[in-house]
């Protein structure tokens, strides 16, 4: 069984023992006390039972944690014969420096030493061991709670060799995490030096009395879709936290003017949570409850200048080549949970109006931080300034869009796409998105073929949709009840019955209504986070928008009971082994590789296509013989269409047909 050394067994060491320990490792966990130890055991057991309990391991807890050995405060035994050591103790370079002092001596000669420091250079630390050893050792900075975070970033410092970074990623891959790259070892790396960024915004917006907290969090929740504001978020994590990282960052090199909101609360040991106190009040300390914040609140906030300085930042690492465009993004997505990365929030506000922000940011504080990047300037020089021009960060395709109240549709050639707009209530379904669905797929079935071929459906944010919004069905009668699960039953036979291939793209939770609705359309691409369950069980009723009739034909009847039963939540790829969803992709590729799909169909014949999706929906609800029947009656159909003359002649032409739906 392959060994691996974890050092240190406080919230974050103790988390990524566990996650090798599930991978299959034996894992070394060392701390400085027998009573840490004993309390990291137990929380670690708490957490592979919760585990259980959903269905997300699939060894008894008892064997999973008979894997992690504990030693106590001697790091040399806990690395003899390990292949990889992670350091997970305090944030103070001299302990770091230590423990990998000693773990040179000790450690195989080929063992990779990784630490998981979210802000103390990389470098640095390789400075304590032989030359010999500097190659492998590299940033692997974990995200809080590990096992529950997908991201892991891998730092390379200046010694750190390439293959101990392909050798790290490999390593996440099998703990199941996704990975980005930073190639130089700055303070920070890239999740920290943009949270530090939209921090500072929001804090020195407060400072100056242009705005409240309320409105601040307010506008970065409801308007940018954020799933926490910035100071509810410090209060979450740990203002002395906080303090603590920026501190770090400012000592190596990050420009940055600390802002006294923030430091006063450091001074005041109000800090947050864990205290009880922070920027808002909490019942008592370490019980979060969320903070009273009016959606209308944030109304006259400014979201382009609250986001200016993270975009700069961003601009920055990728000038830089710090990172590259897409893992700058994958990075703020899966470690902060943004419903866009910081450079698809640039082109979205336009490139123009963030380096017009960020000149005012300038001019009111004269911070040279907050100078727009000579790479952004360059871009709005060359016209490329995002969605609106048709090039920014990224290309984009011409498009026809409009938003609304729930939705964003947007019409591309030969495609249409619906695009779950209540990013900040996880894509709930509510009446007025029933109602906006079904009036999109009217106009969509009028459309003629030209304009629209395939329909794509997914998600803003970081789900698919969490299901029905029960919030606003409560008070309800059983007979109402009754009519809004019909209607939506009845929306999701339409898309069954469209006459139009429908594909749906899941980009995180897909659970009770949100699977309902997956499972009415003709193809679902996951996303590897992505989680998929029919959970309503677990609130005391059943699926109601055909999860009871639909998941059992998919799977069959007895995997259909068990995660109906259990309301469990499967992660993607069990739910692609069990032919839940087609294809499961990495979150970054998931746009490309539903526009690469719709692409392959929207060549088809349009017709052809409608009546073979009709002949497998309804032939399956018939005996075969009336299948059979349908069939050869829509077979003879499509010879009347000029699409069947055009494939033909095209077959003995040898050329590609361009199909008309005629």
């Amino acid at each position: 069984m392959p060994k691996i050394a974890v050092i240190g067994a406080g919230t974050m060491g103790h988390g990524i023992a566990e996650l090798f320990a599930i991978a299959g490792y034996e894992v070394a966990l060392v701390d400085i006390a027998e009573d840490f130890l004993k309390k990291a055991l137990q929380n670690i057991e708490w957490s592979l039972r919760k585990l259980a309990e959903k269905g997300q391991v699939k060894e008894d807890p008892s064997v999973i944690l008979s894997r992690i050995k504990p030693i106590v405060n001697d790091v040399c035994k806990a690395v003899e014969g390990a292949e990889l050591m992670v350091e997970a103790a305090v944030e103070n370079i001299d302990v770091k420096k230590k423990v990998f002092s000693e773990a040179d001596r000790c450690a195989p000669p080929n063992a990779i030493l990784a630490t998981n420091t979210s802000s103390l250079p990389i470098t640095e630390i390789a400075e304590a061991v032989r030359p010999e050893r500097k190659p492998l050792v590299v940033g692997m900075h974990f995200f809080n709670p590990p096992v529950l975070m997908p991201l892991v970033e891998i730092i390379k410092g200046a010694y750190t060799s390439d293959e101990t970074v392909k050798k790290i990623a490999d390593y996440a891959a099998k703990l199941g995490k996704q990975t980005v790259v930073v190639n130089k070892d700055v303070p920070g790396f890239i999740v920290n030096r943009i949270l530090a960024r939209v921090n500072e915004a929001a804090c020195w917006m407060v400072a100056r009395g242009e705005a409240t907290i309320q409105e601040v969090d307010s506008a970065l929740m409801y308007k940018a879709g954020l799933p926490m504001g910035a100071f509810i978020l410090m209060d979450y994590t740990g203002i002395d936290v906080v303090c603590f990282i920026g501190d770090a960052m400012l000592k190596r090199g990050f420009k940055s003017h600390p802002c006294p909101v923030i430091t006063q609360k450091c001074q005041e040991k109000k800090f947050g949570v864990k205290t009880g106190e922070g920027f808002y009040k909490y019942p008592a300390p370490g019980k979060f409850q969320w903070p009273e914040v009016p959606k209308s609140a944030g109304d006259k906030i400014d979201v382009t200048y609250l986001l200016a300085p993270a975009i700069n930042e961003a601009a920055y690492l990728l000038r830089e080549g710090i990172a590259t465009r897409e893992d700058i993004d994958k990075a703020v997505k899966l470690g902060l949970n943004w419903p866009k990365g910081p450079l698809e929030f640039a082109d979205e506000l336009g490139i123009d109006a963030v380096v017009k922000a960020l000149e005012t940011w300038r001019q009111k504080t004269g911070y040279e931080e907050y100078e727009p990047d000579p790479l952004l300037k360059e871009m709005v020089s060359q016209g490329k300034t995002g969605k609106k021009a048709g090039e920014g960060f990224y290309t984009y395709v011409k498009a026809e869009e409009k938003k609304l109240e729930t939705l964003i549709v947007r019409y591309e050639p030969g495609m249409a796409w619906i695009i779950l707009n209540r990013p900040e209530r996880l894509n709930a379904i509510n009446p007025k998105m029933i109602e906006e669905l079904w009036r999109v797929l009217d106009e969509i079935e009028q459309m003629d073929y030209e304009k629209v071929r395939v329909v794509v459906i997914t998600g803003d944010g970081r789900a698919f949709s969490a299901g029905a919004d029960v919030t606003g069905f409560m008070g309800a009668t059983p007979v109402t009840i009754f009519k809004v699960s019909r209607k939506l039953q009845m929306l999701y036979e339409r898309l069954e019955m469209l006459d139009r291939p429908v594909i749906c793209g899941l980009n995180g939770y897909t659970l009770g209504g949100g699977l309902e609705l997956a499972m009415a359309c003709d193809f679902r691409i996951a996303a590897e986070t992505a989680e998929l369950g029919q959970p309503e069980i677990n609130l005391g009723f059943i699926p109601g928008a055909g999860g009871t009739q639909r998941l059992a034909r998919l799977i069959g009847r007895d995997r259909a009971k068990e995660l109906i039963f259990t309301g469990d939540r499967i992660p993607a790829r069990e739910a692609e082994r069990l032919g839940l969803v087609h294809k499961v992709v990495p979150p970054d590729k998931l746009e490309q590789e539903l526009r690469a799909f719709a692409a392959k169909l929207a060549e088809k014949p349009p017709l052809a296509l409608a009546m073979a999706k009709y002949a497998i929906n309804f032939g399956l609800e018939a005996p075969q013989w009336v299948g059979m029947m349908l069939e050869a009656t829509q077979f003879g159909l499509l010879f009347s269409t000029e699409d069947v003359i055009e494939g033909v002649s095209s077959f003995l032409q040898k050329k590609k047909p361009q199909f008309k739906g005629r």
